[in-house]
């Protein structure tokens, strides 16, 4: 089943079919508003005139990352260009081998875009997304790369259609913690620094540890602006990490996880140690 037949299914919308059908149909069908009802009928990438999209922007460029409860509602947003002007367009993102096989989808909350002209011819269409961990994303493996599809229409009905203009990125949101021991500490003693590296499980709504992941043991010198690395550890079957360095001087000690394609990058707060 074409990924547009699942999309009119969960949406239910019935407009703009006139986007749908070549100008010369438009006479007989309902008047424009809803790229959604396009989203069931149109075929894969396809193009009627010379409507183009010149850019498609999600989530001001940024990541979407979500944890294991609270939906997040994102931007997205489409310049478009005709020589009519544009009227309408439409995103949505899926997740699958194809755009025939998707396991993952997700539409725009509104039936119609609010289009803004930058010229006779060229205007941006936003839209916003909700994407909601317990109904969307149902399975770990739905994180990392999302296909975008993406549609506009032009004011004389004609319209162009991708599947896929591009991908953006979906992820799995990531905790780390950190604690540093003993405090205070004698100078030249051992301090050993513990923490954890966890992430959202979408599968059962919990943070589990991440596992077998680099992570940087970093220190900051009281009296300074940054950290540097101190060594690297690897994350622990349960996502634990545990590092022992030897006591030099007061500061601050915190864990470093670079990310993944499907886990963002964080730093725990850092862990102040008294030395005397």
């Amino acid at each position: 089943m074409r990924i547009r037949a699942t999309v009119a299914a969960v949406s239910g919308a019935l407009a703009l079919s006139a986007f749908a059908v070549p100008a010369a149909q438009a006479e007989d069908a309902p008047k424009a508003g809803a790229l959604s009802a396009f989203a069931g009928q149109a075929p894969a990438d396809d193009v009627v005139g010379d409507t183009q999209i010149t850019n498609v922007v999600v989530n001001g460029g940024k990541d979407i990352v979500l944890g294991t409860t609270n939906p997040k509602t994102i931007t997205v947003s489409v310049t478009a260009t005709d020589p009519s002007g544009i009227q309408d367009a439409y995103v949505a993102l899926w997740h699958g081998a194809s755009a025939d096989d998707v396991d993952g989808y997700v539409v725009p909350n509104e039936e119609a875009a609010t289009c803004t002209e930058s010229s006779a011819t060229t205007a941006t269409c936003k839209l916003t997304i909700t994407i909601d961990p317990q109904l969307d994303l149902y399975m770990n493996s739905l994180a990392g790369t999302w296909k975008v599809e993406a549609a506009a229409q032009g004011k004389d009905e004609d319209f162009v259609w991708k599947d896929a203009y591009k991908t953006h990125r979906v992820q799995r949101f990531s905790k780390l913690t950190v604690d540093a021991s003993p405090e205070p500490v004698v100078k030249g003693k051992t301090i050993t620094v513990t923490g954890k590296l966890s992430r959202a499980n979408w599968e059962t709504s919990t943070y589990a540890g991440y596992t077998a992941q680099p992570v940087k043991l970093q220190f900051r010198k009281a009296g300074t602006s940054t950290y540097t690395t101190v060594k690297t550890v690897t994350s622990s079957s349960t996502g634990t990490l545990k590092a022992t360095v030897t006591a030099a001087s007061d500061g601050y000690f915190r864990y470093s996880f670079a990310g993944t394609s499907t886990t963002p990058a964080v730093s725990a707060a850092g862990d102040y140690v008294d030395v005397r």
